[in-house]
């Protein structure tokens, strides 16, 4: 018998579905509501910031856990808005993006078998991450046209055997904003049943309708026990700088900094610069980032609804979860992703990719993370379905 020469762990995923419709969308000329990156500028300041820390040479590796300044913006920004009084030098650790985040605080804290809680529909990494670090997830289903839990449902998935439970509000891809009362019923749980909550807080400057976004490490009992990830991709349109963060008392973050030491040493410096001084600017912007977004949100969810959509009004993100169930097509969710893709010209996102079981198989997801003129010609394609 020939030896295996690759790792088990790499058979329990494949390549990003998000990623391979983007390429489709590329290949048959589609316009791209797949992947959740801006097709517009970022804001003049950090690009400005970005473009004066360039030139001042600030070319070498900063820190690892982090710039200070950019750690201490981070710090007095959660002051502002949260009421955490963080140790910057202690208690916050700059990431490559907050892919990279999630994937360290994973290996810093799972032991083969133990038992992670995920929230489905999920962010689709979330599966790869618990291959790599030998995780079982526990899925519990968000359901109904407001994502909800069921609390008796949500009980029984913890256990002697949970390490942790992973928290993403709001969320991708359904734009659910996990409600104060939520988010209790979770944090009396963890503590119950001694366990770590991963929060996934990437969008949490893009919220609509007077929905607030509620930190769990700020709940009683929570902070020493949380992992908090967040970053700059989505907030200031910059997917690619790949800027996150990871907040997390002291005893944790001392592993989490370790783990990410040895995955990528350190976030690029420069940038990392540009980061701290559009956060310290950015209170004023956060207002306006809402605004533009609410905009775009009602753009795309009447261009999905004339075209027979059933969707959910997202409360936070920039993504609309859409059924196609009334529009008649004979087929699976890839299926009619591809039908999209290919015959309308507008590439969506396979809604069975966001859940472990059949729930999202007649649903879509689309984002709207994309300038007017985008996503007015993705309207015009689509009423032309």
């Amino acid at each position: 018998m020939p030896r295996e020469h690759l790792a088990s762990r790499t058979s329990v995923f494949n390549e990003s579905v998000i990623r391979e419709m983007t390429r489709l969308a590329l290949l048959h000329g589609a316009m791209n509501l797949a992947q959740g990156y801006p097709d517009f500028p970022a804001p003049d300041f950090i690009k400005q910031a970005a473009i004066d820390c360039i030139n001042a040479d600030i070319n070498q590796y900063a820190i690892t856990w982090g710039s200070p300044r950019l750690r201490r913006a981070i710090a007095d920004k959660n002051r502002r808005i949260s009421g955490l009084d963080l140790d910057p030098d202690r208690e916050i650790t700059v990431t490559c993006g907050a892919t990279e985040a999630m994937m360290c605080a994973m290996l810093a804290i799972i032991e083969p078998g133990d038992e992670v809680i995920v929230f489905e529909p999920f962010y689709e990494n979330y599966v790869p991450d618990a291959a790599m670090s030998g995780a079982e997830l526990v899925f519990v289903t968000l359901r109904g046209e407001d994502f909800l839990f069921d609390p008796v449902e949500l009980r029984r998935a913890f256990s002697a055997k949970t390490k942790a439970i992973i928290v993403n509000t709001p969320n991708n891809p359904s734009g659910k904003v996990f409600t104060h009362d939520e988010l209790q019923q979770i944090a009396a749980l963890c503590q119950e049943f001694d366990t770590l909550c991963i929060t996934d807080e990437i969008y949490e400057h893009i919220l609509y309708d007077h929905h607030e976004h509620v930190s769990i490490a700020t709940l009683p009992g929570m902070y020493e026990r949380t992992i908090t990830i967040s970053g700059l991709s989505k907030t200031f349109s910059v997917t690619g700088w790949r800027l996150g963060y990871m907040i997390a008392p002291a005893h944790l973050s001392n592993a989490l900094r370790k783990v990410h030491d040895f995955l990528t040493v350190g976030a690029p410096a420069p940038l990392q610069e540009a980061a701290a001084i559009a956060i310290e600017q950015a209170d004023s912007y956060y207002p306006e980032l809402r605004a533009m977004y609410g905009h775009k949100r009602g753009l795309l969810l009447n261009a999905l609804r004339e075209a027979g959509f059933h969707c959910h009004q997202p409360q936070g993100a920039y993504y609309i979860m859409a059924d196609f169930s009334d529009l008649g097509f004979r087929g699976d969710d890839t299926a009619f992703a591809h039908h999209l893709i290919e015959k309308v010209g507008v590439a969506p996102v396979p809604g069975s990719s966001f859940y472990k079981g059949t729930a999202g198989s007649t649903m879509i997801r689309f984002t709207f993370s994309k300038s007017e003129e985008t996503l007015l010609e993705a309207a015009r394609r689509l009423g032309g379905m």
